[in-house]
């Protein structure tokens, strides 16, 4: 089992603006710091709604949010971002390309096209977002971006798909991903894939951390993680962000609603006992809600071009 103690991936602790919260940060590949805990805003309408919720998030101490080209909501994402009164320095924006944007030629002019939508001089982390199309190629205008500054991290979105895809940007690059984003939560914890991103120091982010839509609400359901969150007098889902947040990973709880905002940030003042995190880690059954098979994948993303 990996082991629970965050000194040994170079976490550090600041307080964030509001005085509230304890933000925890880990340090890349490259020497960047991230903050370990945001908001994804995945499938969140663009316009108001996810206006509403980075500025809600913002302002009760989240200072990394996750977006992507092909939520169509970087916009709004950047609004307030902009309308905060944050200073930009402080708050980690990560994007994430679509494939038809991959490829020698086209990626860097992506990059500044999603600068353009979010309204920044730079992003602070770019992902692929899928392993379809010429992300080969385009590996190599993403290692630009990242030694121009215009990127100051670069990762890989679902490239868990096998070893082969895996290799094709780790083993022949210059620069090896900062970050790998996969679905990863109690129910599949994704041993071999922490293994094979612990041999090349990649950061894992997760989605997915709750289970998603499509576990209708399975995991947080779990007799186990509900006898430990009532020891602690706190919710199944803090309870589960803790686990991801004291096993090193990077966690992104996708919200809309301010009292789930509020309440997924509620996690930085307790800690799961090692005891409870070995229960929590016998409850991997490597079981994923996203179950797409790579072939239709590759037929559904090439299919999609989001506008701009």
């Amino acid at each position: 089992m990996k082991k629970i103690i965050l000194s040994l991936i170079a976490v550090i602790t600041a307080m964030v603006m509001n005085g509230q919260v304890k933000q925890t940060y880990l340090t890349l590949n490259n020497g960047v710091q991230m903050p370990q805990f945001g908001l994804g805003v995945y499938s969140i309408p663009d316009g108001e709604e996810t206006y509403n919720s980075v500025m809600t998030a913002l302002k009760c101490g989240y200072r990394h949010i996750d977006t992507a080209h092909a939520y169509q909501n970087e916009r709004s994402v950047g609004r307030a971002v902009k309308e905060s009164g944050i200073d930009r320095s402080e708050i980690w924006i990560t994007s994430k390309l679509w494939p038809n944007e991959y490829g020698e030629g086209k990626t860097l002019k992506a990059i500044d096209r999603m600068c353009g939508r979010l309204g920044v001089d730079y992003i602070d982390l770019v992902y692929f977002h899928q392993p379809v199309g010429d992300y080969v190629g385009g590996w190599k205008e993403m290692e630009q971006a990242l030694e121009s500054g215009k990127v100051r991290a670069i990762g890989i979105s679902n490239f868990d798909v096998n070893d082969g895809i895996w290799n094709s940007i780790v083993e022949n690059c210059r620069f090896v991903p900062q970050i790998v984003q996969i679905e990863c939560h109690p129910y599949a914890q994704r041993e071999y894939w922490q293994k094979m991103a612990a041999k090349h120091n990649i950061q894992i982010e997760c989605w997915f951390p709750l289970g998603g839509r499509d576990s209708k609400g399975e995991i947080l359901r779990d007799p186990v993680i509900n006898e430990i969150a009532r020891s602690h007098g706190k919710s199944p889902a803090q309870v589960i962000i803790r686990w991801h947040m004291q096993m090193g990973f990077s966690v992104i709880p996708g919200a809309s609603n301010p009292d789930y905002i509020h309440e997924n940030i509620e996690t930085f003042d307790f800690a799961l006992s090692n005891y409870e995190m070995e229960r929590i880690h016998q409850l991997n059954k490597e079981k994923r809600y996203f179950n797409m098979p790579y072939e239709d994948q590759v037929k559904w993303f090439s299919q999609f071009n989001p506008t701009d």
